[in-house]
């Protein structure tokens, strides 16, 4: 489902994990890819196309976050797709109404239980990228960061890049991660997924 405003929010129940960033970062083609789904979350390659807090509800049935096929049940959950922050095609007054939207969730919502922050591995932990950090503090949440299109960057670019994210993870605690991942090449699914079945199972 699909909401625009806090007062839609359907009721808490079952854990949730947000996946936030920047415009055009790559967070519903993670999810996507995550999901073994092509178009379960729309992709664009327009910033800003994403203008709701969409909701995927995983089942137990479901093999999103479990690779093993001899051990095929997980834990139950729900992936939320957040609008983007920063540059977005919208006028100021909706972007300023995305924000409160995000914010309001991020900031009250009882069953969110981790923060994925999607992050252009060749621009890492840019203004709002930090901006987010900061606001989300004071939780207990987990925080992952997940760097996507990494095949854009050669190897010594790629551990720099890692390394600035795993320092910065170090900095708030045992409960930040940080990982490559790079959807054409569909390297970092497996870390991403055992991550989040963590957090769902914790």
């Amino acid at each position: 489902m699909s909401v625009a405003a806090l007062a839609d929010l359907p009721p808490a129940g079952l854990p949730e994990i947000a996946f936030a960033g920047r415009s055009n970062a790559g967070k519903s083609t993670a999810i996507n890819l995550l999901t073994d789904q092509k178009r379960l979350a729309f992709a664009s390659k327009t910033p800003g196309r994403t203008q709701l807090l969409n909701f995927f509800e995983l089942s137990q049935r479901d093999e999103t976050l479990q690779r093993d096929r001899n051990n095929p049940a997980v834990a139950c959950g729900t992936l939320v797709d957040l609008p983007g922050y920063g540059f977005a095609q919208a006028p100021p007054a909706q972007r300023a109404q995305w924000e409160t939207l995000v914010g309001g969730y991020v900031d009250q919502r009882q069953t969110l239980v981790g923060i994925v922050i999607v992050m252009d591995a060749r621009r890492p932990l840019m203004t709002g990228d930090e901006a987010l950090i900061d606001f989300v503090s004071g939780r207990e949440s987990g925080l992952h960061f997940l760097l996507t299109k990494s095949d854009q960057l050669n190897n010594s670019e790629k551990k720099a890049a890692l390394a600035t994210a795993h320092a910065r993870a170090a900095q708030i605690g045992p409960r930040a991660t940080a990982q490559l991942f790079s959807a054409p090449k569909r390297q970092g699914i497996e870390e991403l997924s055992y991550i989040l079945a963590g957090w769902l199972k914790s």
